[in-house]
């Protein structure tokens, strides 16, 4: 199984820009997608983008859409969130995840990381 670790979160002001990046370790030999979710206080998780394994396919969150870009780097075995024109409510903990690839429509992962926190301020 996929191990992931997330870091780059921050305090940020409105309108600026971050980058979170998703290490993965264990078996990264197999083909996985990494999925990106966040977490406000007092709210569920809910899904923000998720990358294939071959980086050719793309999901976003309509909240999220031509604000955030997904990517990955397989010879790094790390993925990454770039988050620009960053809004209040954008604030919340960003979570990485891994999974076995299938359709990206599909939010249910078996890895997750710890999670890391970006804050927006006004």
């Amino acid at each position: 199984q996929v191990q992931v670790a997330e870091s780059g979160g921050g305090l940020v002001q409105a309108g600026g820009s971050l980058r979170l990046s998703c290490a993965a370790s264990g078996r990264t030999s197999s083909m996985f997608d990494i999925g990106w979710f966040r977490q406000a206080p007092g709210k569920g998780r809910e899904f923000v983008a998720a990358i294939s394994w071959s980086g050719g396919t793309t999901h976003y969150a309509d909240s999220v859409k031509g604000r955030f870009s997904i990517a990955r780097d397989n010879a790094k075995n790390t993925g990454y969130l770039q988050m620009n024109n960053l809004k209040t409510e954008d604030t919340a903990v960003y979570y990485c995840a891994a999974r076995a690839p299938r359709s990206l429509l599909l939010p249910m992962y078996d890895s997750w990381g710890q999670g890391t926190q970006v804050t927006v301020s006004s």
